[in-house]
């Protein structure tokens, strides 16, 4: 069993997961990364208010997004790059929300991803003051990258779980969350623990 994954990081218009304005989607096969593409999305109807913090850190203002897919025309694109890779993402439970969100505002089946969090690999592969991603990164050889940018900070992503893998002898995702002790979350799971964390 090859290290074969998809890494993947939204952007956000506002507080609402499902308000997904931005996607960056990195695939590796037999831990190289082989292919990344990235792209702005319009947030669904009802979720696509920007708020002032959310475009302060990543930059994209309402303008650029007007004339971008919707979320229903680009999901398509998004599970035919992905396939049927187990997505990894630095608080993977994020991302993994905002799919679940985004799908339930307009309706569209949501795909059933199983996901593993780098943001869990990094804390129990490396020791460092903070496993936000710049730093997680910097610790996994991947150097100085614009944090925030989707495809960016999806490839840093693709880095840690690359690094952490060769770290500790793992030859895919599976070996590698039973070698570090965490678990894959598959798409129920997921759905529960966004839940439950909002909840509150």
């Amino acid at each position: 069993m090859a290290l074969d994954f998809t890494a993947i990081d939204f952007e956000t218009a506002n507080s609402s997961p499902a308000s997904a304005c931005s996607v960056g989607l990195v695939r590796v096969r037999g831990g190289v990364v082989v292919a990344q593409t990235g792209w702005l999305i319009r947030p669904p109807a009802g979720h696509d208010e920007f708020q002032e913090w959310n475009v302060r850190i990543h930059g994209i203002e309402p303008h650029q997004v007007a004339d971008a897919a919707t979320w229903s025309e680009q999901l398509d694109r998004l599970c035919a790059f992905a396939g049927a890779d187990v997505l990894v993402a630095h608080n993977a439970g994020f991302d993994l929300n905002v799919i679940r969100r985004a799908c339930e505002a307009t309706g569209d089946d949501c795909p059933p991803y199983q996901s593993l969090c780098s943001l869990a690999v990094a804390r129990k592969v490396y020791d460092l003051a903070s496993y936000k991603l710049p730093v997680a990164a910097e610790a996994a050889g991947f150097g100085a990258f614009p944090h925030h940018d989707a495809l960016a900070d999806a490839r840093a992503c693709a880095q840690i779980v690359i690094d952490a893998a060769r770290r500790t002898g793992s030859a895919s995702v599976f070996e590698l969350a039973d070698a570090v002790g965490v678990r894959l979350a598959d798409p129920l799971v997921a759905a529960a623990s966004a839940k439950v964390r909002a909840a509150a």
